[in-house]
C-alpha cells in the first residue's frame, strides 16, 4: 500500500476516533422535556399490569415503569411523568403530533408501522402472541372450534386483522363483532354478545383477573395465532431521543443479567470489580455522556424501578394478580428472547 494511502487511513481514523469521544447533543425531544420538566407518555385507557390508574389516579403496570425509567434517565425523578391514556385509534396520531414524547402502550411492532407512521420502534418490552378467552362453560378447547362462531375485537388493532387472517387460513368464518374501545369489547364478551374475546394472551390475562366476575368461568385458549412484539415508539427524526429510550431498556435488560437490582444497587457501586457492573453504574465509564445524560442515568433507574426482572414480577410475574410466567420475556440465557444490547 502505498504511503499516501496509509495516511489518509490514519486521518480517517483519527477524525472518527475524535468523533468517537464527542458527547451527544442533546436533541430537540430532550430539551423540550427537561424545559417542561416532564416525560409526557402515551399509554393505554386501562390494561391491568401494563398501564392503569387506581381511584387516586396513581398509574402503575410494566409499560409505565418503562415511562418512569425514562424519566428517571433524563430527569433524575421517576415521578415526573405526565400520563396521557389513548385507545387504539389516538395512539399514533398522539406521537405524531407531539402530544406524547414516548408512545409506551402494549403496542406491536410491524413492518407497515414502521416504515409508514414515522415512527421508530425502540426495544421489546414484551414478546406476546395473539389468543382466545372463552367461557369455561362452552367447552370450547381450540380455536379452530370457533368455526363460524363470533368473536369481540377491538379495532384498530393488529389483532383485529391477525383475526381475519387467522379465520381465512383456516377456512373458519369467524364472525368479528368490532369495537372501538377496549373496554366496549371487554363488556361485549362478558355480557355474552359473542362466544370469545381476543386480543394479547397478555391482555387476556389481564381482562379475566380484573374484568370477569368470576375468573374460573373464562378459559384462555392454549393456542397463539401471531407474533405480538410490544414497546415503546417515539418520533422519527430525533435520533438523541431514539437512543435514551432504546438504551433505557436494554440497561434495564443487561442490568438484570449481570444481578443488579434495586435492593442492591449501591452495594455493587462501591464494591462491584466486575468491569460490566462497573460500567453501566457509571463507576468506571461515563456512558451517558453519549446520550446527553449523566453518569448516573442507569444506576439511577435501577433503584427506582428495578431491573427488568423486578419490573415484570411486580406488574404481571407469576406472583402478580396477572400470573404470566416469563417464558419468552426471560433472558437470553434462561430461554427466553430477552437479549440486550451491550451497556459498553
Amino acid at each position: 500500500m502505498h504511503n499516501s494511502n496509509l495516511k489518509s487511513l490514519a486521518v480517517v481514523a483519527a477524525v472518527l476516533g475524535t468523533l468517537a469521544a464527542i458527547p451527544a447533543h442533546a436533541g430537540k425531544t430532550l430539551d423540550g422535556i427537561k424545559a417542561r420538566g416532564q416525560v409526557v407518555c402515551g399509554v393505554n385507557t386501562g390494561l391491568a399490569g401494563f398501564s392503569a390508574a387506581d381511584s387516586s389516579g396513581k398509574w402503575s403496570g410494566l409499560d409505565v415503569d418503562v415511562c418512569r425509567a425514562i424519566a428517571a434517565a433524563t430527569l433524575g425523578d421517576a415521578e415526573k411523568v405526565k400520563y396521557v391514556p389513548l385507545n387504539a385509534q389516538q395512539r399514533f396520531t398522539a406521537l405524531q403530533s407531539g402530544e406524547v414524547d414516548v408512545l409506551s402502550r402494549n403496542t406491536t411492532f410491524t413492518l407497515t408501522r414502521d416504515a409508514s407512521l414515522g415512527l421508530n420502534l425502540t426495544a421489546v418490552t414484551y414478546y406476546d402472541g395473539q389468543g382466545f378467552m372463552v367461557p369455561t362453560k362452552s367447552k370450547i378447547k381450540s380455536a379452530k372450534q370457533l368455526k363460524g362462531q363470533t368473536v369481540c375485537v377491538q379495532s384498530g388493532t393488529t389483532t383485529e386483522k391477525n383475526l381475519t387472517d387467522y379465520s381465512k387460513a383456516n377456512d373458519l368464518n369467524i364472525k368479528p363483532v368490532v369495537f372501538e374501545k377496549l373496554e366496549a369489547a371487554e363488556n361485549a364478551y362478558f355480557t355474552g354478545r359473542c362466544i370469545a374475546y381476543t386480543t394479547d394472551a397478555s391482555g387476556l390475562s389481564s381482562t379475566r383477573s380484573k374484568v370477569a366476575k368470576d375468573p374460573k368461568e373464562h378459559i384462555i385458549l392454549p393456542d397463539l395465532i401471531s407474533k405480538e412484539p410490544l414497546g415503546p415508539m417515539v418520533r422519527r427524526g430525533d435520533d438523541e431521543w431514539f437512543a435514551i429510550v432504546k438504551w433505557t431498556i436494554y440497561g434495564l435488560l443487561e442490568s438484570e443479567e449481570y444481578g443488579i437490582t434495586q435492593a442492591n444497587v449501591d452495594a455493587l457501586k462501591a464494591t462491584s470489580k466486575d468491569p460490566v457492573v462497573q460500567r453501566i453504574l457509571g463507576v468506571s465509564e461515563d456512558t451517558g455522556k453519549l446520550l446527553g445524560l449523566d453518569k448516573e442515568w442507569m444506576a439511577r433507574t435501577i433503584k427506582t424501578t428495578g431491573n427488568y426482572g423486578e419490573i415484570f414480577e411486580r406488574n404481571v410475574g407469576p406472583n402478580s394478580p396477572l400470573g404470566l410466567p416469563r417464558a419468552l420475556n426471560n433472558q437470553w440465557n434462561k430461554g427466553g428472547l430477552m437479549y440486550a444490547y451491550p451497556v459498553r
